[in-house]
């Protein structure tokens, strides 16, 4: 166990995705979104591209979820399982790819903790704008984040790839 990993019954820390976190990062996936599973390389690269905003939720049980962003442009979608390649140079937002909590770490405000770490990435960037797509009817989670309902009609074609009632939704920073 690391040295920062709680030993009991201390809530979870985020702490820096390490390359050994990968296959419980990948298992939590394809737990928690079985419809929508990306390989395990997908989530390499963005750890390789952006490592600050890659972060794993660990509790005395091991990896209990994760977050993935990287900076990229508003009303642009990343297609699911596919490489960057690189990060734009003229990103105006941070692209929340994915928050995954299991069962056992939710009700303590991880999720929150997390978006708030991106707020303040992007704020150090000098991006004023978080962005992200919603899938599972995890719309109202968001909104309570503040997030809004982004409408832009060209994002439907997108947004399909990311199963039924997806939506696209965008958060100021004030």
């Amino acid at each position: 166990m690391r040295h920062d990993e709680p030993t009991g019954d201390e809530p979870p820390v985020w702490r820096p995705v390490l390359r050994e976190d990968l296959a419980a990062i990948d298992a939590i996936g394809a737990q928690l979104h079985p419809l929508l599973t990306e390989r395990p390389e997908i989530f390499a690269e963005k750890c390789r591209l952006f490592p600050e905003g890659c972060m794993a939720l660990a509790d005395a049980a091991g990896i209990a979820g994760y977050g993935i962003c990287h900076p990229w442009m508003l009303n642009d979608i990343p297609p699911l399982d596919s490489f960057l390649v690189a990060l734009p140079r003229d990103a105006d937002c941070i692209f929340i790819h994915d928050v995954a909590v299991l069962p056992r770490a939710r009700g303590r405000k991880a999720a929150h903790a997390y978006v708030e770490h991106v707020a303040k990435l992007a704020r150090e960037r000098g991006l004023g704008l978080l962005a992200l797509t919603s899938v599972n009817g995890t719309g109202p989670l968001w909104e309570s984040f503040g997030f809004t309902i982004a409408g832009e009609a060209s994002l439907a074609e997108k947004l399909k790839s990311y199963g039924d009632g997806a939506i696209y939704l965008v958060r100021k920073l004030v």
